[in-house]
Parts: C-alpha cells; sequence; structure tokens
C-alpha cells in the first residue's frame, strides 16, 4: 500500500491548479515550456543522461522573458509541496506514514509498558517548562502575506477530505484557484528588508493565526492523557510551554535594533496581547449568559442579572483602553502611562478566575472547562506581554561602557585591564549605593545606545522581559558587567543574565568560566539559586566542524550540570540551534533525548528561527502537534534518561572531535584556495542582496570566512548542494576510527547512545540531500579552473564518506528507516533541480555578462535562491 498517494495526489492537485493559473495568465507557451522541463527533470532524476543533457540545454536556452516565469513556477510549486506536506503530517490520511503521528500518545504508551511510577510522571508534567524563544533569521524568505494565503489553501485540503456532494467540491476547487491565483500575482520576493519591527510582527502573526488555538488544544490533550495515566489532570495555572522572543531585541551585530526599537516592540507586544485577549471576551461575554452566581462573584457584581457578562465585560473595556493607550504610546517617544491600565497578568487572570469560581461552586464545570478554560490557558502562556523578549548584545560593547566610563573618572583604562582588575572593580561598585555614571559625563554614541537599553529594559518589568543573553562571553566579569549596568540603569528585578559560549574555546573554557562566577559570594546571593546559560550551536560549528562542535556542546553541558548541581543551583539550559543541521538543527525529538543525563532538570530553553517557525508552528494543528513533540520528549528524557556514556564511547568520541575538526580546518582555514572556491561556487556574494532578515550577513563587512555569520555561510552551501559544513571532517575521522578496528564499539555507540545515534542520523540525512552531480555543474558554470581541483577533491571526499556511513550503518540506502523523511526529500527533487541549474546560469550572466543584466534577471536569480531554501527545507 502507498502511504504517501494522498499527499502525491494534493502535490498533483495542487500543481494542476498552479498550471491553470500559469497557462490562464502567461498562454500556453510558458506552461509548455515549464512541463517540458518538469518532464525531462523527472526523466534526469530516474538516471537517463540523455535527458540530463537536455536539460540543462532547455534551462540555458531560456530567453530574457521567459526566466522569470520558470523560476517562478518552480519555486512556487515547492512552496505548494511544502505546503501538502504539513497538512499531510496532521490530516488524518497521513497518519500512516508519518513518523511519530502521536507523540503523547506514544509516550504515555511507553510509560506504561516502562511501569514508570505515576506519582513520578505526575511531578514531572508538574514540573515541565519549556520556553521556545522565537528568533527571526535571514533564511524565512516567504513574506506574511504569502504565508496567509498558504494557511487558507491547508484549510481548502482539510475540507477536501470530508464527505462532500460534488457542488460542495467544486466550491472548494475554485476557493483553491482563487487562492493560487493569488499567490502566483503577489511577489514571492520583498521589495525592501524587513525591519526590526516587521520581524516582530511576524511573530505576532505566528501567535494569532495559530499558536492561540493550539495551546489550549495542546494542553487539553496533555490533560487528558495524564487523567487516564495517573487519575490527576494538570493544575489549573499550568503552563508547561511558554514563548519569548529575540525579534526586535537581539542586537548583536545588528545595528538597526536600537533601544527606540526594542521599546516599539515591547508596546506592540502588549497591543497584540490586548487585541486578541479583547476577541476572546467578547465571545465569552456572548456565551456566558448564566444567572447563578457564587458569593464572591455576587459581590462583586451586586444584583446583576448576568453577573459573568458583567465582569467579563468591565474586563474587555479595561483591555479595550490598554490597546487604545498603547497605540497613543507608539507614536511618542514617552507618554505618561495612566493607573488604569491592565499592565499586569493578574489584572487579567483574576476577573476570569472569579468567573471560573463562580462557574464550578454552582455545577457548571461542563461551561467551566470550554472556552473560559481555553482563555485562561491562554492567560497562563501568553499573558498580557504575549511574548517576553530577550535582550542580546555582545559583550566587547558592555566592555566599551567602562572603559569609556574608567578614562573619564581618571581611573584608567578598563579594557586594558586583567580579569581580577575587572572583577574588582564590577563587585565593588555593584556593592556601592551611590550612582556611579555622573550626570556630567557624555558618552559615546555606541556607549549611550546600551545605556538606553539598560533603561528601557528597567522600565518594562519582568513580565515583559525575559533573558539578558551576553554573546562572545568568555568571563565571568562579562556577566558582572551586565549586572553592573542593569543596577545603575534602577532595575527592580533580578533578570537573568546568561552567557552564551558559542566557539569551540569558548564551550571547552565555558565549565571554568562558570565555576569562578558561582565562586563570587556576591553573585551567588544575587542569582537566588538559579542559572541560565546559552550553548551556542552555529558558530561552533562553522568554527570546528559538526562532530567537533556537537562533542563540544554535551561536554559543556554535562560539565555545567556537575558544577550548579555542587553548588546547589538550578541550571537552565538555552540551546540556540538553528532549523538546519549545520546549526544544530534536525528532528527536535531526537536532539533533546541525545543531550546528556540531568540537562533537562531545569527546564529546556531553545531558540525556534527563521523559516523552522512557519515549518513547525505554521497551522493550528501542526503546532499542537510540535508542542506535543517538544513535550513528550522532554518527559521522556526527565522521566528515562539517557545512559551516562561509558568511558570508551567518550574516549573515541573525543578521538573523532579532535580528527574532525582538524580535517575540516584543514580545508575551511588552511588550504589557501578556500575563500576564492567557496565565493565562486556558491552564491554567497549575492545573497547579501537578498531582501532577507534585518541583519547584515557579516560582522565585519572587509573580513573572510571567520567574520560571516553562520548563516549565510551554510545557506550558501545549501544552494549548491554541496551541504559541506553539515558534515566535512565527520567522515575522515570515522574512517580513521574504523581503520582503527573500532567497527563493534562504533555499532555499539550507535545502538546505546542515543548523543551518537543522533550525529550518525543527521550524516544520513545531510548525505541524502547533497548532490554531487549538482555540485560539479555550479563548478563547471562558475569556478574558473585554477580552483576546480578542490571541488574536485571535496566532491571525492563527499562520495567516500557516504560509502562509509552506509558501512557503519549496515545498510544499501541512506534514511531506509525514516521512510517519511526520504519520501519527502525525493518529492521535492524533481522541483528543485531546474532552480539549480538556473542559478548556476544566472549566477553565470551576472558575474561575467553584466552588460545583459536586467532587473528581470536579478529577480530570477533572487527567485531561485528562495525556491531552493524552501526546498531544502532544514538546509537553508
Amino acid at each position: 500500500m502507498d502511504h504517501y498517494a494522498a499527499l502525491k495526489a494534493n502535490v498533483g492537485l495542487l500543481g494542476t491548479k498552479l498550471g491553470d493559473t500559469i497557462r490562464s495568465q502567461l498562454g500556453n507557451a510558458v506552461l509548455e515550456r515549464v512541463e517540458q522541463i518538469r518532464l525531462l527533470s523527472k526523466a534526469a532524476r530516474q538516471g537517463e543522461e540523455l535527458q540530463a543533457d537536455k536539460l540543462k540545454q532547455v534551462l540555458r536556452s531560456l530567453t530574457d522573458d521567459e526566466l522569470l516565469p520558470v523560476a517562478r513556477a518552480f519555486a512556487q510549486f515547492l512552496n505548494l509541496a511544502n505546503l501538502a506536506e504539513q497538512h499531510h503530517t496532521i490530516s488524518r490520511i497521513g497518519h500512516a506514514s508519518i513518523e511519530k503521528p502521536e507523540p503523547l500518545q506514544e509516550l504515555f504508551s511507553l510509560l506504561e509498558q516502562k511501569k514508570s511510577d505515576a506519582a513520578a510522571v505526575e511531578q514531572a508534567v508538574a514540573n515541565l517548562s519549556i520556553e521556545l524563544v522565537l528568533t527571526a533569521h535571514p533564511t524565512e524568505v516567504s513574506r506574511r502575506t504569502l504565508i496567509h494565503k498558504l494557511t487558507e489553501i491547508a484549510a481548502c485540503l482539510t475540507e477536501l477530505e470530508q464527505q462532500l456532494s460534488p457542488q460542495q467540491q467544486q466550491q472548494i476547487g475554485q476557493r483553491l484557484s482563487e487562492l493560487i491565483a493569488q499567490a502566483w500575482h503577489t511577489n514571492e520576493i520583498r521589495e525592501q528588508r524587513p525591519t526590526p519591527v516587521d520581524e516582530a510582527k511576524s511573530g505576532f502573526a505566528v501567535i494569532e493565526s495559530s499558536l492561540w488555538q493550539a495551546i489550549p488544544d495542546f494542553l487539553r490533550e496533555l490533560d487528558g492523557k495524564l487523567i487516564t495515566a495517573t487519575g490527576k489532570g494538570l493544575a489549573l495555572d499550568a503552563a508547561p510551554v511558554k514563548f519569548s522572543s529575540w525579534m526586535g531585541g537581539d542586537r548583536d551585530g545588528n545595528p538597526f535594533v536600537t533601544a527606540k526599537v526594542t521599546r516599539q516592540v515591547l508596546l506592540l507586544s502588549r497591543w497584540k496581547a490586548a487585541d486578541l485577549f479583547a476577541r476572546d471576551l467578547d465571545l465569552l461575554s456572548s456565551e456566558l449568559s448564566m444567572f447563578q452566581a457564587n458569593a464572591a462573584l455576587r459581590e462583586a457584581t451586586g444584583e446583576a442579572a448576568e453577573p459573568y457578562r458583567q465582569v467579563l465585560n468591565k474586563l474587555r473595556s479595561g483591555l479595550l483602553h490598554t490597546r487604545d493607550w498603547l497605540s497613543e504610546a507608539l507614536k511618542h517617544d514617552r507618554l505618561q502611562r495612566p493607573q488604569d491600565l491592565i499592565w499586569h497578568n493578574q489584572q487579567l487572570l483574576d476577573p476570569l478566575l472569579l468567573c471560573y469560581q463562580s462557574l464550578l461552586d454552582c455545577g457548571m464545570a461542563v461551561i467551566a472547562n470550554g472556552k473560559l478554560l481555553d482563555t485562561l490557558r491562554r492567560a497562563y502562556a501568553f499573558g498580557v506581554t504575549l511574548l517576553k523578549l530577550d535582550i542580546r548584545q555582545d559583550a566587547g560593547r558592555h566592555a566599551q561602557v567602562f572603559a569609556e566610563l574608567t578614562q573619564h573618572l581618571g581611573l584608567g583604562d578598563y579594557s586594558a585591564w586583567d580579569e581580577g582588575a575587572r572583577q574588582a572593580f564590577l563587585l565593588a561598585e555593584l556593592a556601592n549605593r551611590r550612582p556611579l555614571f555622573p550626570k556630567s559625563w557624555q558618552p559615546s554614541a555606541d556607549v549611550q545606545e546600551v545605556l538606553d537599553t539598560c533603561d528601557i529594559v528597567a522600565r518594562h518589568g519582568s513580565e515583559a522581559l525575559s533573558t539578558y543573553v551576553i554573546s562572545m562571553a568568555g568571563k565571568p566579569s562579562d556577566v558582572l558587567a551586565v549586572q553592573l549596568l542593569l543596577k545603575e540603569a534602577g532595575i527592580s528585578f533580578a533578570m537573568p543574565v546568561a552567557p552564551l559560549f558559542e566557539t569551540l574555546s569558548d564551550l571547552q573554557h565555558a565549565p571554568d568560566c562558570m565555576r569562578k562566577l558561582l565562586s563570587i559570594d556576591w553573585y551567588r546571593g544575587y542569582i537566588n539559586g538559579k542559572q541560565e546559560v546559552m550553548i551556542g550551536y552555529s558558530d561552533s560549528a562553522k568554527d570546528a566542524g559538526v562532530f567537533a562542535a556537537a562533542w563540544a556542546q554535551y561536554s559543556a553541558q554535562e560539565a555545567l550540570v556537575a558544577i550548579c548541581q555542587q553548588a546547589k543551583v538550578q541550571l537552565t539550559l538555552f540551546h540556540g540551534r538553528g532549523g538546519t543541521i549545520g546549526r544544530g538543527g534536525g528532528p527536535a525529538h531526537a536532539a533533546i533525548l541525545s543531550q546528556p543525563p540531568g540537562s533537562l532538570a531545569g527546564g529546556l530553553r531553545v531558540t525556534e528561527q527563521g523559516e523552522m517557525i512557519r515549518f513547525k508552528f505554521g497551522l493550528p494543528k501542526l503546532a499542537e502537534r510540535s508542542l506535543a513533540l517538544y513535550a513528550s520528549a522532554v518527559l521522556e528524557g526527565l522521566l528515562l534518561p539517557p545512559p551516562v556514556p561509558k568511558q570508551s564511547w567518550r574516549e573515541l568520541m573525543s578521538q573523532l572531535a579532535e580528527d574532525s575538526c582538524e580535517a575540516y580546518r584543514a580545508v575551511v582555514r588552511h588550504n589557501k584556495d578556500f575563500v576564492p572556491y567557496f565565493r565562486a561556487a556558491t552564491p554567497e556574494q549575492e545573497l547579501g542582496q537578498l531582501p532577507l532578515g534585518s541583519r547584515p550577513a557579516k560582522r565585519n563587512p572587509t573580513g573572510g570566512v571567520e567574520s560571516l555569520r553562520a548563516i549565510p555561510w551554510i545557506f550558501a552551501w545549501s544552494q549548491n548542494r554541496l551541504m559541506l559544513p553539515a558534515w566535512l571532517g565527520a567522515g575522515s575521522a570515522l574512517a580513521k576510527a574504523a581503520e582503527q578496528d573500532n567497527a563493534k564499539l562504533l555499532d555499539e555507540m550507535q545502538q546505546q547512545w542515543p548523543f551518537f545515534a543522533t550525529r550518525m542520523s543527521m550524516l544520513e540525512m545531510v548525505f541524502l540531500k547533497a548532490d554531487s552531480e549538482i555540485a560539479a555543474y555550479y563548478d563547471k558554470v562558475l569556478v574558473p579552473d585554477e580552483l576546480k581541483h578542490l571541488g574536485q577533491s571535496l566532491r571525492s571526499q563527499l562520495a567516500a564518506d557516504r560509502e562509509l556511513l552506509l558501512k557503519l550503518i549496515h545498510s544499501d540506502t541512506l534514511m531506509a528507516k525514516e521512510s517519511w523523511i526520504r519520501e519527502s526529500i525525493m518529492l521535492r527533487n524533481t522541483y528543485v533541480d531546474p532552480l539549480h541549474i538556473l542559478q548556476a546560469e544566472l549566477l553565470y550572466r551576472v558575474r561575467h555578462q553584466p552588460e545583459r543584466v536586467n532587473p528581470m534577471i536579478s529577480r530570477a536569480l533572487m527567485v531561485t535562491i528562495a525556491g531552493i531554501a524552501a526546498g531544502m527545507r532544514n538546509s537553508g
């Protein structure tokens, strides 16, 4: 039985509708050209060499007028295929074919099978703390306006699964045609880069269109499973999953995120929360028309005939008044805040809880636990600020503040002091009650910006803000400097300050840094037994390759868990994962279970980046399933923790990490031809022109690979399908280990150690997505002859690594056990291949025939970049 028949049928249906749109808009000739290319691509994928040559010939000979429509046709098709696949993962029909269709059901069955103690299960669910931090990143290529249309298309696919009359089917078919035509006529590439405020709005849009519904639905399911397993349900105030954001708060290397922008985003977030809760109350007020009430509600409403409505309408008026004031505040830099706003979560919760308790007391539990409970769950999960904002800034910017200040005060130059002198100065000032910054001091613009940001943090309080993250942190003074800046700004709450350890050496020194920090008496008193540490995935992988980075992350986490346990401090690890494998991405369930034992005890905090937000949370049912995947993985990690690695595993893994780092750096850092080859073989230089995220592509505009942000670095290599950062070094290290007679040990590690099994599974996925022939075509068209040898040697390495991996996993097929992922990749190849060939041709014209380049060609190039990103999913 073909489990994927329904998926293929939906892909076919959407493709046909897209074809109809192209025909009606551009005529038969263009559609025939697109169809010719599609059929050639399909035949080429099946190994027909003549057709493969013909495909290249046809794409190379496209006229300037044909380039853009053809590129758009394939890019749009990939967006539609992604959507059909998202729909398939949550449809009734798709359940048979996807991995983990019912994550919570599977978890509770497993716990029952392992005879887990009911009290332990209850306790683990009660303590469950998952915080998903939405971040904007330059790989979210789709515009919000297109995302809305795709959501509507998904709703049509759901309706088509019902028993419908011919007339109803026709109506839905008509609506699908309309939506696909709307998408076709919408510019898929933004005209301008999004601002940080635009990025924040896209985060709010995901909550409004999807998570607002998904959170109560997910909690209802978890509650039901918990009652069945333990006899007790979730607490009323349970919020096992919460959301934060970096959009508008992450200023590391982004000059466009200013204190002013952060204030605007904090106010907009409250505005959106007031708006969404006011809509909920509108509905509740129309439904809760009951007259029976308990004494507390009667006391609040006097002799009102409809007491629930009275309370809810009053709350709704308060929210609308707050929303109106926020609209005004957004137009002015400073506006006096009146006392009667709904500013704190308790003001939202108290009236809702009053109604809820009254309904229970009057025997109307069935009503209390309906829509009202949903709104209460949202109030605990999102609150009046909707998303808590993180602030992120580079450690060097904080040091710059104190360097200018100490020079102004005649104390010398803070930046020239050693760590001991810095700590002594910071600790003395943290204990001092007088203000540190003199009124007469005129700091530079950069320093003033840091001070203004701290001022905004102090004004907005703990309900609106989450964590202050310090990138490139490496010493205790980096953390103390932030504490002092916040104290001087007059902060009234202990904001968690998290050092971010991101390069290989940072990760290796992280335990030492945290040990020293926790040995400072003032600091221990201040943090009140709680510490957050952020682990960087992107930069460590770019610095050392995936194997070495993964082992450094694992070892750092393990050591940090032990240090914090010893110091009796609760540690929360914050994982800066990207969507891509080269940046710590991959299936969330496997990733969570491959962490060291004990690392989930203080909860899980993890970034959700760019396009992955849409792939995981873009539709309500999809979001519900993603939340269930996270919850089930964390609960499994807590209740059935992975084994502590054996000494023999550790030794071999350390050797693999060392060998792979050496092999990776030998190419990326020490081969003089590497940087010119990278620039020639990928669209790295052209990526900067694509108006994706608000952040510049480089930290240092004149630097080489080391100054490139991790995201464009990965993005560029996925465009030519060499996928280099996600595998380079790993195969060489495994080959060396296999030669040294470690086959049995490698088998044991794969079978018994989730961390190692996940690494191997990620390599499988990368090798399935990598494509030597496509990479070779880019080289042929774009790379100068004197650099071609490097491409050849990298492709030979890729082939050897792939063969070795198949041997080590005892299989003749990649991803044989994950047929869903395999099918999904195969399905897209036919449509991604023409975009690659077209992109190589366009890059050639842009670089070698500038006189032939017109706006249509530039736009077609941007469309190929966006289309390939859509086709590669978690590789962009």
